[in-house]
């Protein structure tokens, strides 16, 4: 195909994404997410497709700065740096345009800046020492051991069997695992030295060479080309000021080794072009792991196990005898002192890798007149166990982007591990992530030791039975999904809509015979392609308040209870009567009707924070809390709660009821049954949870568990902090759960 017909073929698919953004035609909804998949899957077909593919998405995006169509910014930019990492030829006049759009890009608000700032900065890096993002994508994606680049990652695939139907599941699985049996470390390692020597070397890379090489090279060979491809490239990559021809000449050292100098010299003093079309490197996927989710404590566990697998620890029932060899030095640093056995004069203290010396300090000039009493302070960050942590609500308005606490949790600790924990289900097994992460939360209160070494990614794919597709029933079990949408249009038209892909995928296989669908005759994996996508370049958070309920019964005997819940409480009235001679009387003159007498005391939701309480009493047949906007008009991050109340009118027939709906916003709520009825509750629509003869409840949000560490803390700050301290703790902060998309909220 001459080049002119695939520039016009794949402008034609980047038109087709952009149509896809912009209409609402039901022919190109139906096609929705397949646009993008298809042009990536053109230029992996053909790597030398990729540079006319850059030239054509940066013009794009050229042209959306002028016409000030932002709504294609976002997905066009995540488009462009998905092709960049896998590429290879891309001229620094390129680099260069791209890097120049995104600094251009930093004086929009977020969500624009916060993206174009982070795609900047692996642009930099990546037209400095060309390849480097493939290579530490695949190193830290597929495991491999490396001293210069030691980071790893995961993906934990969390699926509920008893919302998901096993084709379902089966099918997943046998997707991952289709994908994943060709990706051993050895392939892997191959793709690595390939990729680092064609991205330096350009068309004097004779890549089908170089992989037979490869391919014959005994393992310890192999390791050994690869551990020399890494270190030149980490070893240039964190010079100030990366030379892109020394970097060239230290491949080019190893490319030598490989093929003998022959070669080489016949690769770069050859002006003919090269026989064939080099082939094509591929971009692996992630480290999959497919998990059933039927225990409570089961996500903790798997994290305890991604960060310590060589230390068989047994996961017993009493998981607080575990035995966490593994994690001793966090454990250390996590604890508020530390015996010293020096002589008790602070000069002779040997400086930790914290504690930086300011010489023009106070403390400096005053050090050698001063003792300790055989105590080492450490100095702690204010928020310890706060990965995502911010300085209470700013406003009622919802919390998007990367948290700015994210990155320097522990001086002289950085995180070397990240677990993508991407769950597949409707809004019930949300309920389910969010028991899951807030019980986490609170486990690290007290052993603390996944937060300084784990960065934990939450990840969302809303998966509906077919059958609930086609009805209200999709609705109302896919408001979060809905909502995320409305937020991301990006992830509307990438995620939102693979929940009928993904059913097709379990029908298809049901279909096939067990011979047909071999692991090595699987194609183009759609469904892990996207799942793929999302891990990789979903990396802006949107926040959701957890909400505490807390719940008294009507047997006094029976002890409160007390829950979570992520997107909605439901109150529903219970036929039976509370028994009178436990029960205040019910006042005279009050008529018997539908629904039941209550008393709700409530605290407006404002924007300016005044605590302003109301307190009304109604007689009604249910209500409605949702942590939801039920549209994109408003997004506050409160309550909407709607009851549905009894109005009692009279008439020439006699008295009759009536029923009306309303609807308040609140951050805090009290409701009590007021006569003989009793209530039900039910959390995040699963019916697993379902609290029954509850006469009282109380809705707050959900604080940040670490009241615990902050006591034992609080001892060895200065007045300062202490009086700091006193101050936050008057406003706990909220547990805010972040699920990631690819641009969080735009305006």
């Amino acid at each position: 195909m001459e080049s002119s017909d695939v520039e016009l073929d794949l402008q034609r698919s980047v038109q087709a994404v952009l149509r896809e953004l912009s209409a609402q035609a039901p022919a190109l909804q139906r096609n929705q997410g397949m646009w993008r998949w298809s042009l990536h899957k053109k230029v992996e077909r053909d790597p030398g497709k990729s540079p006319t593919l850059v030239r054509i998405l940066l013009r794009e995006l050229e042209k959306a700065e002028r016409e000030d169509e932002r709504h294609v910014i976002i997905p066009l930019l995540h488009t462009l740096m998905y092709v960049l990492t896998k590429a290879t030829g891309i001229t620094e006049e390129l680099y260069r345009r791209t890097y120049a759009f995104c600094m251009r890009l930093l004086t929009l608000p977020t969500p624009y800046c916060t993206v174009a700032l982070d795609c900047a900065i692996r642009l930099k890096t990546e037209q400095a020492v060309p390849g480097t993002l493939y290579q530490r994508l695949v190193i830290a994606e597929q495991n491999l051991r490396s001293e210069l680049y030691p980071y790893q990652e995961r993906v934990f695939l969390f699926v509920d069997p008893e919302l998901v139907a096993p084709s379902v599941c089966s099918a997943l699985l046998l997707e991952i695992e289709a994908a994943q049996v060709q990706q051993t470390p050895e392939a892997c390692m191959r793709y690595v030295v390939s990729h680092a020597l064609q991205a330096a070397l350009g068309e004097a890379c004779h890549t089908s060479a170089l992989q037979r090489k490869l391919q014959a090279s005994p393992r310890h060979a192999l390791e050994h080309y690869f551990h020399a491809v890494v270190a030149a490239t980490e070893q240039m990559a964190s010079e100030p000021s990366p030379s892109r021809e020394g970097h060239l000449e230290r491949l080019e050292e190893i490319y030598c080794s490989l093929l003998g100098p022959a070669a080489a010299a016949r690769g770069r003093c050859s002006s003919d072009p090269l026989p064939d079309r080099p082939p094509s490197i591929p971009l692996p996927s992630p480290h999959i792991t497919f998990h059933l989710w039927t225990d409570e404590e089961q996500l903790w566990k798997e994290l305890v196990l991604f960060l310590c697998p060589q230390s068989q620890v047994r996961l017993s029932a009493d998981l607080e005898a575990l035995d966490l060899r593994g994690f001793q030095p966090d454990r250390m640093l996590a604890r508020a002192s530390v015996l010293s056995t020096d002589s008790g004069i602070e000069r002779d203290i040997p400086l930790g890798p914290d504690e930086l010396p300011t010489p023009s300090s106070p403390e400096m000039e005053h050090a050698g007149l001063q003792r300790k009493g055989g105590i080492k302070k450490r100095v702690w960050p204010p928020d310890i166990l706060m990965p995502g942590s911010w300085d209470g609500p700013l406003g009622l308005h919802r919390r998007t982007g990367r948290p700015s606490g994210d990155w320097g949790l522990l001086p002289g600790v950085s995180r070397l591990h990240t677990a993508r924990v991407l769950v597949l289900g409707d809004d019930r097994m949300l309920g389910r992530l969010a028991q899951a992460y807030h019980s986490l939360r609170k486990r690290e209160t007290q052993t603390f030791c996944l937060t300084p070494r784990l960065s934990l990614q939450l990840y969302y794919i809303p998966v509906l039975t077919p059958e609930k597709l086609a009805s209200s029933r999709h609705l109302e079990l896919g408001e979060l999904a809905a909502f995320l949408g409305r937020a991301d249009p990006w992830y509307e038209s990438t995620i939102n809509t693979l929940c009928p892909a993904i059913h097709k995928l379990a029908e298809m296989v049901g279909a096939a015979k067990p011979p047909s669908l071999g692991r090595s005759q699987t194609v183009d994996p759609f469904i892990l392609d996207v799942i793929t996508y999302y891990v990789r370049m979903g990396t802006q958070p949107i926040y959701f308040q957890i909400y505490t309920v807390k719940i008294f019964f009507s047997d006094l005997s029976q002890d409160s209870a007390e829950d979570i819940f992520l997107t909605e409480l439901k109150v529903k009235i219970q036929d039976s009567k509370f028994p009178k001679d436990g029960f205040s009387p019910r006042r005279r003159g009050m008529t018997e009707g539908p629904g039941a007498e209550l008393s709700i005391c409530y605290q407006k939701a404002l924007l300016s924070h005044r605590t302003q309480e109301v307190t009304v009493s109604l007689r009604a047949t249910g209500l409605v809390l949702k942590a939801l906007p039920a549209s994109d008009t408003e997004d506050h991050m409160c309550l909407n709660v709607s009851v549905i109340e009894v109005v009692k009118s009279s008439n020439l027939a006699g008295r009759s009821f009536s029923t009306v709906t309303n609807t308040f916003r609140t951050a805090s709520i009290r409701i009590q049954s007021q006569d003989q009825r009793l209530l039900t509750l039910l959390l995040d629509k699963d019916n697993r949870r379902t609290f029954r003869d509850v006469i009282r409840f109380e809705v707050v949000p959900c604080p940040e568990p670490c009241s615990g560490i902050q006591k034992s803390k609080a001892l060895w700050l200065s007045s300062h902090q202490q009086k700091e301290m006193e101050r936050t703790k008057a406003k706990p902060k909220p547990l805010l759960m972040p699920i990631n998309t690819f641009s969080g909220i735009v305006q």
